[in-house]
């Protein structure tokens, strides 16, 4: 097998060559990576964030798949990005730029690399679950974002290229240095006298992890020449990278890593968001390369240090970010939150007491109130209203995820926005009117909702209720069998409509009531207990 066989590469080589890379040399990971490749037909899926580490990935393929024969570049790399449409706006455009370049590179040097970018599906968007569906900003024990907005579109992309190619192998960045418990994982799965790993979940699929013993300073070796170096400074040691060449290094596909090299540069430590592909990956939190509306961390030091070091425009952001993280604090929860959850039950908290459960006068909340939902929305609008003005090329919400908010705004199961107030937000807001889809399923006007507010009450129901019930019946006076009407009909009635202190009071007349069938059924079990045992005592059985 022909190494390195590409004129460009010498000069590379000759520098690098004396350069330890995990106790080895360059040329022998080069060299094992094409040999894992040539082994047999499965498509490469390289997980690429555009973070240093699934850059250095890419560039020892790169180098690989140079140093070979073109009849032996026999199967597709697929470069896969996951953008969860939140990403921090700078690392957008820096992976965007990487990825046309990369594909330009292969292109140019017959390489059968090909770049590829996956998002959410419009209705499982950031924006369509935080403000379309009420969920709160994701917490630690809340995390709801990590499967739905990167997971499933990297999953599948990897499902669809397994039912083209049968089998896949994954590549990925991950480093033990650097995730310890990903390590693990990858080790328990790996397959004995084999370079892969088993996917954790998805069948037909198998993991490859090439640099998973460079530590970090390894990896600015191969994106930038350069060499970390300990020296002692009165504020004690401390590491310092340096270059090793008066002009930066260029990525063989084209573009320098200057820009990745400021993304990290003052970090304090935190990293990047690693491809997720499995609920065993990390946490993108405090990461450079996470989402900017991430409120897993309690503070966003990767966007304040980001600010503080020139890019002061990403302020509103960081603002908008932190009046998310707020609204999970414990304490007010019950400002910005609904009491009643989306299944349309109050749902009371338990204490284990005596190793059985209890429930107390305390409930957890639901989703956020519609008016705090349409609030943050205009807030989000504004800030890229702010951005158009100032001719940034940001996209904070696209118009797909305008649409599924509108749709679950109308189809709200607590709190359905009958004033269908999206488009009026987006024109005061953006000063545009875009393709509505008429709706005909609000039935009721201004003056209509109005006047059941009002009377509804008087008669002891829930005017919510009363519209909801109306809407089933409309939405099915057309059908030639109304099959499953009178089970949506005892579905919104069963429905807690009452404010939470009513919804209490009356929960704890129904527990005293049955307390008090406790406490009797529990002394009729006594009496019987005694009977019988005066009947064993008399010799009757």
């Amino acid at each position: 097998m022909t190494l390195l066989n590409q004129y460009d590469l010498e000069d590379y080589i000759e520098f690098i060559e004396n350069e330890s890379f995990a106790g080895s040399q360059l040329h022998n990971f080069v060299a094992d990576t094409q040999r894992v490749y040539m082994a047999d037909k499965r498509p490469w899926v390289l997980g690429y964030s555009g973070g240093k580490d699934s850059s250095a990935v890419m560039t020892l393929i790169y180098f690989a798949l140079l140093g070979l024969k073109p009849e032996d570049r026999h199967k597709p790399v697929f470069v896969v990005a996951s953008d969860t449409l939140v990403e921090t706006p700078m690392v957008v455009d820096h992976v965007d730029k990487s990825l046309k370049l990369i594909e330009e590179g292969a292109k140019r040097e017959g390489l059968p690399i090909t770049s590829h970018k996956v998002v959410p599906k419009s209705n499982n968007t950031f924006w369509a679950n935080l403000l379309g569906k009420g969920y709160p900003a994701p917490t630690r024990n809340f995390r709801w974002c990590t499967e739905r907005m990167k997971i499933d579109p990297v999953s599948t992309f990897i499902k669809e290229r397994v039912s083209e190619y049968d089998e896949v192998i994954v590549v990925l960045g991950s480093r033990s240095q650097e995730s310890a418990s990903r390590a693990q994982v990858i080790k328990k799965h790996k397959i004995d006298g084999s370079d892969l790993a088993v996917h954790t979940t998805l069948s037909n699929a198998f993991i490859y992890t090439p640099i998973d013993t460079w530590s970090v300073d390894d990896v600015w070796k191969i994106l930038r020449l350069c060499h970390l170096k300990t020296e002692e400074t009165p504020y004690g040691t401390k590491n310092k990278w340096f270059d090793k060449y008066d002009l930066e290094w260029e990525n063989p596909w084209g573009g320098k890593n200057l820009v990745l090299w400021n993304l990290y540069k003052d970090s304090s430590g935190q990293g990047e968001c690693p491809m997720v592909i499995d609920e065993t990956t990390p946490s993108c939190g405090n990461s450079r390369f996470g989402c900017w509306t991430c409120t897993v961390v309690t503070r966003d030091r990767a966007m304040e240090s980001l600010i503080q070091n020139g890019e002061q425009w990403m302020t509103p952001l960081l603002k908008y970010r932190n009046i998310l993280s707020r609204s999970t604090s414990p304490k007010l929860k019950k400002k910005y939150r609904n009491h009643i959850r989306r299944d349309g039950r109050l749902a009371f908290k338990t204490l284990k007491e005596d190793k059985e459960r209890v429930l107390t006068d305390d409930y957890t909340t639901g989703p956020y109130k519609l008016k705090y939902r349409q609030h943050a929305m205009r807030l989000l609008l504004n800030i890229q209203k702010q951005f158009n003005d100032q001719g940034r090329d940001v996209e904070l919400i696209t118009v797909d995820e305008l649409h599924a908010v509108r749709h679950e705004w109308l189809n709200d199961p607590n709190e359905p926005d009958w004033d269908d107030t999206l488009p009026s937000i987006v024109f005061d807001a953006l000063g545009i009117k875009l393709d509505w889809t008429i709706d005909d399923s609000n039935q009721f006007s201004l003056t209509e909702g109005q006047l059941l507010n009002d009377i509804a009450p008087k008669h002891g129901v829930s005017p919510q209720m009363v519209k909801k019930l109306i809407d089933v019946e409309t939405q099915m006076s057309g059908l030639a069998r109304r099959t499953g009407i009178f089970n949506r009909i005892g579905r919104l009635i069963q429905q807690d409509w009452e404010s939470a202190e009513v919804i209490i009071a009356s929960n704890l007349d129904i527990r005293q009531s049955q307390m008090r069938q406790s406490n009797e059924v529990k002394a009729l079990e006594d009496d019987l207990k005694q009977i019988t045992a005066l009947l064993k005592a008399e010799g009757i059985e």
